[in-house]
This record gives C-alpha cells, sequence and structure tokens, in this order.
C-alpha cells in the first residue's frame, strides 16, 4: 500500500500521479536528476487548468462588467482593476492583490473574460 494521494487541483497533478503509477517519474528523475523541471511543470499545469470551477457571477457583478464594459477596455483604471479583481477573488476563490504587472492583469481579465461570456452568451439565446 503506498502513500496517500492527495487530491489532484489540476492537470498537473494528474500527470504526476500517473508518471509515478507508470513508473515514467522516476526514469526521468534518474536520466535528468532531481531537478528535472517537473514540479515548475506541474504548478503551471495546475494553474493553467484547476478542476475547481468557479463561482457563479451574481447580477450586480453581470452588470457592472457589462454596462461599464470592464473587460473591452485596452487601458484600465485602477477603480476598474479593483472591481474586476473583487469579482475574480470571489468567483474564482482566489487572494488576488492589485498589481502593476500588465500580464499578470491581462491573465485575471482573460480569465474573467471567459466567465463572463458563458453568461452573455445565455442573456442573447434568452
Amino acid at each position: 500500500m503506498g502513500r496517500p494521494r492527495k487530491k489532484a487541483e489540476g492537470l498537473g497533478d494528474t500527470v504526476e500521479q500517473v508518471l509515478e503509477v507508470t513508473g515514467v517519474a522516476k526514469v526521468a528523475k534518474w536520466l535528468l536528476g532531481e531537478d528535472c523541471g517537473c514540479e515548475k511543470r506541474k504548478e503551471k499545469l495546475n494553474k493553467m487548468f484547476r478542476y475547481e470551477r468557479p463561482l457563479c457571477l451574481e447580477q450586480h457583478e453581470y452588470e457592472i462588467i457589462s454596462e461599464e464594459k470592464l473587460l473591452e477596455k485596452n487601458t484600465l483604471r485602477p477603480s476598474e482593476q479593483m472591481q474586476i479583481i473583487k469579482i475574480y477573488n470571489r468567483i474564482f476563490r482566489q487572494n488576488q492583490a492589485m498589481t502593476n504587472c500588465g500580464s499578470c492583469m491581462r491573465e485575471v481579465v482573460n480569465k474573467m473574460r471567459l466567465v463572463f461570456n458563458e453568461y452573455k452568451e445565455e442573456d442573447a439565446n434568452s
């Protein structure tokens, strides 16, 4: 009997578990050494493909996003960033802070677009 497995948070954990069970992980460590880059890849895959589903947008959040066209703008004012991050943190159960990092904010906006577009399609089909 092996060690108990933790619940997979995302695709990276699942890939790691498959590689361990099949023995591929041992071969990779033997060929590439202990620091084979597996941990970084696992974290990246977990971040990109999380299994936890986002919570639903609330009506007032949907209205804020659509009325102010927050996800359509190329440049966001700090107050607009705060609105998006507040909604993002709630629905994705995250603790993202305000950032000056353009690519970090772009990632937040892109994830929010995916969620928002689902609601937009439902709204159009109603």
